[in-house]
């Protein structure tokens, strides 16, 4: 089984968010999916089986399968446009949130994602111990999204982990207007064993509604400030997310052990 490593949202490795892409004739078992996840240690691992010219992806973290990823998508699609579709201008997936394509634009791979809801939820008491810090806002959809006062408080937090992983989100974000860039977040999924996300497409379809809507912009630039960092270019279309970035390849190798 060959095994692609890309680093998603940036052009330069040992940045953005690692992923592995593993392109299939048919799906293993899943316990067979999640131990090569595991063993991976990545946030996500991608597995992809073309299905009458509509590609099928299931996404795994180290602990379970989940049910929509972002920037393993990406790195998928960098995957198939560069070594499987390499004429191809966009190609048709189909997953747990449904059916979506993604275009090549350039050195960009854009991703029509749906967007988040954005419901306004109250602030808890776990909440602010979790974080360290009473945010100013707090909304959910499959994750929770907290707005912060600024880039710094952002950068700077600390959450408790064992306390954020009791929080009843997928996903937990922290996000605030931007200096350079329109927003600044970070991600934390401990539930999946992922302590921060370095870099993270799908809480987008959430980050970016909020920040369209309050910047009155269709388009924002949005920044991931994890300790490798990465770059979404957002566009709000209707009830859709189109998220872009780009990858780079990081290796390709061969899984033997099977």
């Amino acid at each position: 089984m060959k095994q692609y490593i890309i680093d998603a949202f940036t052009d330069k490795i040992f940045s953005g968010n690692p992923a592995a892409v593993c392109v299939l004739d048919h799906f293993p078992g899943n316990d067979i999916m999640q131990s090569i996840a595991a063993e991976n240690n990545l946030s996500e691992t991608a597995f992809v089986v073309n299905e009458n010219g509509r590609y099928h992806i299931r996404w795994f973290t180290p602990k379970s399968e989940i049910d929509f990823c972002g920037h393993a998508t990406l790195a998928a699609a960098f995957v198939l446009f560069n070594f499987y579709e390499n004429e191809a201008a966009e190609l048709e997936f189909a997953g747990q949130i449904g059916e979506f394509t993604v275009q090549r634009s350039g050195e960009l791979i854009r991703m029509n994602f749906p967007a988040y809801d954005i419901e306004h939820i109250e602030i808890t008491d776990m909440m602010i111990e979790a974080l360290g810090t009473i945010p100013l806002a707090a909304y959910k959809d499959r994750d929770i999204l907290f707005v912060l006062r600024d880039e710094d408080e952002v950068r700077n937090l600390q959450p408790d982990m064992e306390l954020i992983s009791k929080l009843d989100g997928a996903c937990i974000a922290v996000t605030a207007k931007g200096t350079e860039y329109d927003c600044v977040s970070r991600v934390f999924a401990p539930k999946f064993g992922i302590t921060e996300d370095p870099v993270t497409g799908s809480t987008h379809c959430m980050i970016a509604p909020y920040w369209c809507k309050r910047l009155n912009k269709t388009n924002i630039t949005a920044f991931q400030a994890s300790s490798r960092t990465g770059i979404l270019y957002c566009e709000s279309v209707g009830d859709e997310i189109i998220v872009s970035g780009k990858a780079v390849l990081f290796s390709i190798n061969d899984i033997v052990g099977l």
